[in-house]
């Protein structure tokens, strides 16, 4: 069975398989995680990363992780942009994400709080569209052992933590079109 954990830190510290970072469609990293995920890393994934794209919303890209413990970076598709994001554009890249962890055999993953930074999107609906929807990526097979959701600050901590205990909601079976995700912004 995956455990789901909570982490109040810096996801650039975690020894995981892989690191979700939470990109826009060009896949430069700027601000926010991106930012401190180049700035822990080094130049070179972004360089990676970029060399990959543009990518639609809600797909994901895998790089090496430069300087960092982990193993690998799965970029996510999560912001537009615009940097705005919709729950369904944060679904796709949650199961993206989880999909390419699949793909390299990740046995743990660390999500941070996509789309709540720069993307603004509500730190209670990201938790619970995240939280649910990793449920259920996990619940369609086995490998991944453990997710972290490495969070900043208690109030993402808590939205989190509320998600973690809140019955699990039922999540559409496959993810959203590109034509959806359009619709949503």
């Amino acid at each position: 069975m995956t455990r789901l954990e909570l982490w109040n830190g810096d996801i650039c510290v975690l020894e995981v398989d892989a690191i979700v970072n939470p990109a826009n469609p060009t896949l430069w990293m700027s601000t926010g995680v991106g930012g401190a995920l180049k700035r822990a890393a080094g130049d070179a994934i972004e360089f990676a990363a970029v060399r990959q794209g543009p990518l639609e919303l809600g797909d994901a890209i895998i790089t090496g992780p430069g300087n960092l413990a982990a193993r690998a970076v799965i970029h996510a598709v999560s912001l537009d942009r615009d940097r705005r994001t919709s729950g369904a554009i944060l679904e796709a890249a949650v199961r993206s994400a989880m999909a390419r962890a699949r793909e390299i055999g990740a046995a743990s993953v660390a999500f941070p709080a996509l789309g709540t930074g720069v993307g603004g999107f509500p730190l209670d609906d990201a938790a619970r569209i995240t939280v649910a929807t990793v449920r259920d990526e996990v619940g369609r097979g086995q490998g991944i052992e453990r997710v972290i959701f490495a969070l900043r600050g208690l109030a993402a901590y808590q939205a989190f933590e509320r998600a973690l205990v809140e019955e699990p909601e039922a999540v559409p079976a496959r993810p959203a079109r590109p034509a959806d995700l359009e619709d949503e912004r």
